[in-house]
């Protein structure tokens, strides 16, 4: 494979930064149990014991025994099949189901999960299984990305979420904890009620990414709906021991709290989200948890939430064992383009300006690598912060200011130009350019509008996987370059009937357009259409997703059977005559302070931009792996990371194709990687970028490696899950030298 060198940047793209004030808020306390608890194992890198390889979240091995020179050798050790025939009556586990968990290691035991988010046990020298541990059927089945590991003396646990229950289960045995919460689990409501008027106890809470333990406290974030009506996103913490409640942070500040200026009066009683979904990273020495946040909802429309909309899309410190703020940092203002940051932050120790300085490093889905000082959440490189446009839609208040890093360089094209449509055919040329010129955006910040515009940022940049950071300062991470098309439609009006909709579509726009589209087309396995609905699933099925949720999408139980039988009724077509006014939601206009909040706006259109065939609408690459030097920000290497077979046949050059799942960095000089839509596996020289092995999955490794050594012997695993539209698998596969 070419290495690509780095003059990949447009010269006048716009960078750079702008410097966030700190401040500290003692928002919850409580006193700590008198039990001390004992460190888990060393960082020896014989082990794997947390999510992202250690709480720094660095996904960093110092083993060596794999390494540049006998990588070509590895072969399959062991594989785990961790598929499982659902239960044919329950309609909601009936289709097969991914996996993207990241397992972990400790004193030589693999913890993971399965397709159903059962949770196992196995000897991770062999892959035999010591035991299962099953939850409770009626949890709704989300992504789970990790477990957590804790123990005092003999007294082992994982604790691990199933939809909103937070388990604990003994570590040795598979058997619930039943002293822990109610029965063994924690509902993930909990805290969240907080000064509402309404009632939070039937919204969607799940949490996709492990929380993260300090002592005997488990700090965890959320995963809530992006639309009006989402639950509150605040950070919590629970008591590892008997799972009480700790302390509760505010995302959206309330009344007397710092930031509660920072939005409307009253919108910490109707607006939701602002979560931490993406995980989180711990320094134990300071005994401070650090994070980022999303946007707010709705995505897309803010008319409702005027101000900057702190701590939406910030990078925080707190302290775990108490909730007080350290500082904050926030990369976003006001967002109007879903820009969350979307994995936990990477703790490293670099040297600038002749001195060691402890980082924070955050990645972001627009592209852009933020360098912070741990404990100031001042930026160790410029950021400017520039005017930008404010033509937002009717309502709208778009903030007049964003922030341009200056270095590290975005990592991937941040304003699609005419000269960037593709060239991988004449034919896909034409048909993209005829759209890209009704759609023309010229600032990733033009606030969204009626005719549509084009942006990057939504898959991609960097995503959920996370990026490695090695001992030296050298970042690595997987991007996507994928520009996706936004159209709003103001929300059909019902109180004067000018534009009548039948009871089931405006129910279907208050609480489903935000993500699948007024028009029901969709995009692709993240936001698939529903205008064929019904020839996928039964009305039954359809109603129990509603219920229950899956995967992303988020339960409704907070509306009524007869709302949800008029949703089914209209994604099946079987509606008749229009809405009436009492029939269905009232526009925000006409519900001021009212839950669930209903946006003047909505989406029409939400779609990955591509050519006639399905490729990505934009000249290659497609999908890069970087190597960034953080200690001066520059960049040492970039190059394509995964392939379509079917171009590379035509002599078309590697292209690179999205990826899901991170990097995995080991002191052997290589970073592992999967996630690739050619499902495979690769190792990179760190070096150079250079591929210098690769094995063909049976299913797509939508998920991040690990590392661990058993007697001797090095071992890579990575959960070879499938989905995001292509084969499902089931396995967990181990790999080890000859």
């Amino acid at each position: 494979m070419k290495i690509r060198k780095m003059n990949l940047f447009k010269k006048g793209f716009n960078t750079g930064m702008h410097k966030m004030v700190a401040s500290g808020l003692l928002l919850g306390s409580c006193l700590l149990s008198g039990m001390e608890l004992r460190k888990t194992a060393p960082d020896t890198g014989k082990d794997w014991p947390a999510y992202g390889g250690n709480k720094a979240g660095n996904r960093h091995s110092p083993l060596t025994r794999i390494n540049t020179e006998n990588v070509r050798n590895l072969q399959v050790a062991w594989q785990y099949d961790a598929s499982e025939k659902s239960d044919p009556n329950d309609p909601a586990r009936k289709r097969g189901r991914a996996i993207q968990c990241q397992p972990i290691v400790v004193n030589g035991i693999l913890y993971g999960t399965t397709p159903e988010l059962k949770l196992f046990a196995l000897k991770a020298g062999t892959g035999e299984q010591l035991w299962k541990f099953e939850p409770s059927k009626n949890d709704r089945l989300n992504s789970n990305r990790g477990v957590m590991y804790w123990e005092n003396g003999n007294e082992k646990r994982i604790l691990y979420t199933v939809g909103s229950s937070l388990y604990a289960v003994n570590a040795k045995s598979g058997q619930i904890v039943s002293s822990f919460g109610t029965d063994g689990r924690v509902d993930l409501h909990e805290g969240l009620q907080t000064n509402l008027d309404h009632d939070v106890s039937k919204l969607s809470v799940t949490a996709t990414s492990p929380g993260i333990i300090y002592r005997n406290t488990v700090v965890m974030g959320s995963s809530v709906s992006e639309s009006g009506d989402a639950a509150p996103g605040h950070v919590r913490a629970f008591d590892v021991v008997t799972g009480k409640l700790k302390w509760v942070f505010h995302t959206i500040p309330q009344p007397g709290e710092l930031g509660y200026d920072t939005w409307p009066k009253d919108a910490y009683k109707k607006i939701g989200a602002t979560n931490n979904w993406s995980g989180l990273s711990l320094d134990e020495k300071r005994g401070v948890v650090y994070f980022g946040t999303g946007s707010p909802a709705s995505d897309f429309y803010g008319g409702d939430r005027q101000g900057a909309n702190l701590f939406a899309n910030c990078i925080l410190a707190l302290e775990a064992e108490t909730g007080k703020m350290r500082w904050y940092y926030q990369t976003i203002h006001h967002d109007l383009w879903d820009r969350d940051h979307p994995s936990p932050p990477n703790l490293i120790t670099l040297k600038r300006n002749g001195k060691t300085v402890d980082a924070v490093v955050q990645a972001t889905k627009d592209g852009l690598v933020y360098v912070l000082d741990r404990d100031k959440g001042t930026s160790l490189f410029p950021v400017e912060e520039r005017k930008v446009p404010t033509n937002g839609l009717p309502g709208e208040h778009p903030y007049p200011t964003q922030k341009y890093p200056l270095k590290p360089l975005p990592l991937n094209r941040q304003v699609y130009t005419e000269a960037d449509i593709t060239d991988l055919s004449p034919e896909a040329h034409a048909y993209v350019k005829e759209r890209f010129l009704k759609l023309k955006t010229d600032n990733k910040f033009a606030p969204p509008n009626t005719t549509g515009t084009l942006l990057f940022g939504y898959s991609g940049g960097a995503e959920w996987g996370g990026n490695a950071i090695d001992p030296q300062g050298i970042l690595y991470q997987n991007v996507n370059e994928d520009p996706w098309e936004l159209v709003m439609t103001e929300r059909a009006s019902l109180t004067t009937q000018k534009n009548p909709v039948t009871a089931g579509n405006a129910l279907y726009i208050a609480n489903c357009a935000a993500c699948h589209g007024q028009d029901r087309k969709g995009s692709g396995p993240e936001l698939p259409g529903l205008v064929d609905i019904g020839k996928k699933r039964s009305a039954e099925e359809i109603k129990t997703l509603l219920k229950t949720g899956s995967g992303r999408m988020p339960s409704f139980q907070h509306l009524s059977e007869k709302d949800r039988d008029a949703i089914v009724a209209f994604l099946l077509n079987r509606e008749t005559g229009p809405a009436t006014v009492a029939s269905a939601p009232a526009p925000a206009a006409a519900n001021p302070g009212g839950f669930p909040y209903v946006p003047a706006y909505v989406s029409k259109v939400w779609q990955r931009f591509t050519d006639q065939d399905g490729y990505p609408g934009i000249k290659p690459p497609w999908g890069t792996l970087n190597a960034i030097d953080l200690n001066t920000g520059e960049y040492l290497w970039r190059v394509p990371l995964g392939e379509y077979p079917e171009l590379t046949k035509k002599g078309i050059p590697i292209t690179g194709t999205d990826s899901y799942g991170g990097p995995l960095s080991t002191a052997g000089g290589l970073v592992f990687i999967a996630g690739t839509r050619d499902e495979k596996i690769r190792a990179f020289d760190k070096k150079t970028g250079k591929v210098v092995w690769e094995y063909q999955l049976p299913a797509g490794g939508f998920a991040t490696p690990i590392t661990y050594e058993i007697d001797g012997k090095q071992y890579v695993v990575i959960a070879a899950g499938g989905g995001r539209g292509q084969k499902i698998g089931g396995n967990y596969i181990a790999f080890t030298l000859k």
